[in-house]
């Protein structure tokens, strides 16, 4: 998977219809799900929603689009095959749920939602539905090259793995908004490159701004290996391995570098560490934001060939389920089994 600055050509597939694709959600992170849709061959932006009638006005115009502030009214004008949704944390259950009460495919930002009443509300409404998350990590190139390592058997049997992730403070309404809107993508990356995780024991502490924005998590796998979890919101994002994933074997050791930077690869005894990072003109595999249009390929080629989805809405449900377990460790000073439950898939 390499991309070049000096290619022209569109991703998607030719000769095929375009997918009818609707955004909804017209913030930050709205306007990523709109460029990925808009700059394919095979799809078509048909709509963006949004709350105001004004920003929805502005980002369908620069999308040359049309804009709605009602899912309703979109999805009887516009029909869409499929339609993604990028909307605040605490408000995306209620539109969520409208879309999969109407039968529509989803493909939902992270987290799915913060309580695990609602989480299993939308994965009820969506029944046999094609209903899939963007844990979009999973397709960062030197994540792919560990996982592929870690396959063929290059670093042996897996005896520990760390993850650290790190910044400045998105702050919500939730006092776990840390660990549940940022270090679900460590939960769901642990598992995907380690197995289930069997038990949580967690410390939090609150000394910056009295939410708990730094965590710090002792994981037991089903495997029978150990790992930890550190995640803050009082680092920054400026430093160098903000954000490191650690696997540690038998026979050697992948370290993940701020998700696209780097890989490095090393086999017990041997001095020499190989290293994979992108090169002068893979533009595409070192930016962060093209690690949503790998998953955008991988999900748009499983809703046309009528498969589940790559990553499906199970998996976010799974990492507020691990979360929950954190706070109540937490909360009572001991550690808490997390024996997957309710749809686990990897």
């Amino acid at each position: 998977m390499t991309g070049s600055a000096l290619s022209i050509q569109r991703p998607g597939l030719r000769d095929v219809p375009p997918l009818r694709i609707a955004v909804v959600g017209a913030g930050g992170w709205g306007a990523q799900h709109a460029r990925v849709v808009t700059e394919r061959v095979d799809t078509e932006l048909v709509a963006v929603v949004g709350r105001s009638p004004e920003r929805t006005a502005a980002r369908a115009a620069a999308y040359g689009t049309r804009g709605y502030t009602s899912i309703s009214g979109m999805l009887e004008a516009e029909h869409p095959d499929l339609v993604m949704v990028s909307l605040p944390n605490e408000g995306r259950f209620a539109p969520t749920r409208e879309l999969l009460q109407a039968g529509v495919p989803l493909l939902v930002e992270k987290p799915l939602v913060f309580d695990l009443g609602e989480a299993d509300a939308l994965l009820d409404a969506a029944g046999d539905t094609f209903f899939a998350i963007n844990f979009n990590h999973r397709y960062a190139e030197p994540v792919l090259r560990a996982r592929a390592a870690l396959q063929a058997g290059e670093l042996g049997d897996l005896v520990f793995a760390t993850w650290r992730f790190g910044g400045e403070a998105n702050r919500g309404p939730s006092p776990h908004a840390n660990l549940i809107e940022t270090q679900c993508h460590g939960f769901d990356m642990l598992e995907h490159l380690c197995g289930p995780i069997a038990s949580v024991a967690a410390q939090m502490t609150s000394m910056t701004y009295g939410a708990f924005s730094t965590v710090a998590i002792a994981l037991e796998f089903a495997s029978g290996a150990v790992g930890t979890m550190l995640g803050s919101y009082d680092s920054s994002y400026a430093y160098p391995d903000t954000q490191r994933v650690e696997l540690n074997g038998t026979a050697g050791r992948a370290v993940i570098h701020d998700t696209v930077r780097a890989l490095t690869l090393q086999s017990v005894g041997d001095e020499t560490e190989r290293v994979w990072r992108p090169g002068y003109f893979d533009d595409e595999a070192r930016s962060f934001e093209r690690t949503f249009d790998r998953h955008l390929d991988a999900v748009l080629a499983a809703l046309r060939a009528g498969s589940p989805p790559p990553v499906p809405a199970s998996a976010g449900r799974r990492a507020l389920e691990l979360a929950h377990a954190v706070i109540r460790s937490h909360e009572s000073g001991a550690r808490v089994p997390t024996p997957p439950s309710r749809g686990y898939r990897r």
